[in-house]
């Protein structure tokens, strides 16, 4: 086990001399120095540091590791070309506050990829600045709540699905609205006679993602479309999983008013640690100038932020968005092209090959064909005394990253698996196969299979506590 970087510290040990004086700490907080007035920092060598830090990365599981089939996130592989152009010295350099005329570039990129998404999703208009998906949810809900109050009419509720991600409802709720949970019908999509019976004159908007979290498209979205438009709701589309339709089909076509899309999902920026991320949020026409600002235009000489938006929201962000993330979309689009189309068609198949693998093997609560991922269960095994956060763990031990466990809630010991487009046809079949072997496991000697993780930097940990007191600190 890796020590920490105080326990491999040696008293009088140096790492880089920067100048003859001796140093005044007056500058420092009493309370991080030693009674000698010396900090209580480790004193190792700098080569020694080094070598810590690498050894301490090398212990992080990423996607160039090995397998993450992590559903709902779409974790797929970010080409390494998109790093080098994000790198790039006019973007990095390039300082938020710069003038408009000085920054052509920067804006040429977003204007050009507000029109790309555009293109894809089918919207009217777009904005960067969301940091992330829920941000975008954030922003889009403000949008619908303004979008009421600017034509005088006092709506209240959202209605979102059962299976929707998490962050919908606390979207909606952070701007006032009360929330109407809807229940899936047995197909595991929205239950149309439920649907009917809760709108009314105060719906404001219904919040859903298609396909939804279970990986199955809601075949009756059109009906859901014309239902809640005719009782004056909006429809706000949820584009965490818009990896499964490009080039087959976009929200406007569906009926969709207002959405958000991830950036670092379906574009490939890897988002591990919380982040990076970018949600741009795209409207229909007569939402355009509830936006934030600015928006990125251009008057046929120079590309400009444009604040002049009528019933604008405000902002969103201090700056533009997560610039980075941005190029890096940017960069994926142009690079794919054509074969957005294919991105999706790959990503569905890879995943209805691996989901009739293994539903012999381990429960499959909706058994038709799924799109880009799927929801199994752990219930079999869990008979036999092995929850699914036990299969979680053994999964681990095989070099891949466990899979979304628990959710959505409406599956009980869910298991969410989605292979992205990435992913050759050998490594879904390693994955099927520790799957299944886990499955045999269970029948043969369930007791062994508590047991794991083995191989791991951390073994069995409590993560309750682990979550609510985690012990971060140093102590000497």
């Amino acid at each position: 086990m890796t020590k920490l970087i105080f326990e491999k510290s040696k008293k009088g040990t140096e790492g880089i001399k920067l100048t003859d004086e001796k140093v005044n700490f007056d500058f420092i907080n009493g309370k991080y120095l030693n009674s000698d007035n010396s900090t209580i920092l480790p004193e190792i060598t700098e080569l020694e540091v080094m070598r810590h830090y690498k050894e301490l990365s090398d212990k992080n599981f990423c996607i160039e590791k090995g397998f993450y089939p992590l559903g709902s996130c779409t974790m797929k592989y970010n080409p390494k070309v998109n790093e080098l152009l994000s790198a790039l010295e006019g973007f990095i350099e390039l300082h938020p506050k710069q003038d408009d005329e000085d920054s052509q570039g920067a804006l040429k990129l977003m204007y050009n990829l507000q029109n790309a998404l555009k293109e894809i999703t089918g919207m009217d208009s777009f904005t960067l600045q969301p940091a992330a998906g829920a941000h975008g949810e954030l922003c889009g809900m403000m949008i619908v709540k303004k979008y009421f109050e600017t034509i005088g009419q006092k709506r209240k509720n959202v209605i979102i699905p059962d299976s929707a991600h998490g962050t919908n409802p606390a979207s909606a709720a952070m701007c006032g609205f009360n929330i109407i949970e809807l229940k899936s019908d047995d197909k595991g999509l929205v239950d149309i006679e439920a649907l009917k019976s809760v709108l009314d004159e105060n719906t404001a908007a219904i919040m859903l993602t298609n396909p939804n979290t279970l990986g199955l498209f809601e075949e009756n979205i059109l009906k859901i479309s014309e239902l809640v438009h005719n009782a004056g709701g909006l429809l706000y589309y949820d584009g965490a999983n818009m990896n499964a339709i490009m080039g087959h089909t976009n929200p406007k076509l569906m009926g969709f008013d207002i959405m958000h899309i991830n950036l670092h999902k379906t574009f490939s920026t890897p988002h591990g640690g919380g982040g990076p991320g970018a949600g741009p949020v795209g409207v229909v026409e007569k939402l355009k100038d509830f936006l934030p600002v600015p928006i990125i235009d251009y008057d046929g000489e120079k590309y400009f932020r444009n604040y002049n938006l009528k019933h604008s929201i405000g902002k969103m962000k201090a700056f533009y968005g997560n610039f980075s993330v941005l190029i890096r979309a940017y960069a994926y689009i142009l690079l794919t092209g054509s074969s957005l189309k294919n991105v999706s068609e790959n990503a569905v198949l890879n995943a209805n090959y691996m989901m009739n693998k293994l539903k012999e093997h381990y429960l499959l609560p909706y058994d038709r064909k799924c799109m880009h991922e799927f929801v199994l269960s752990g219930e079999w095994q869990k008979e036999k005394g092995v929850n699914t956060l036990a299969i979680a763990k053994r999964l681990m031990d095989s070099n891949f990253h466990p899979p979304t466990v628990y959710f959505p809630l409406i599956v009980h010991e869910a298991i969410m698996i989605e292979p992205t487009e990435s992913e050759t046809k050998e490594r879904l079949d390693e994955f099927i196969n520790v799957m299944i072997e886990i499955a045999r496991e269970v029948e043969t000697n369930p007791e062994a299979v508590l047991n794991h993780p083995k191989n791991t930097p951390v073994k069995k940990v409590d993560e309750t506590l682990a979550a609510r007191k985690p012990d971060l600190a140093f102590k000497k």
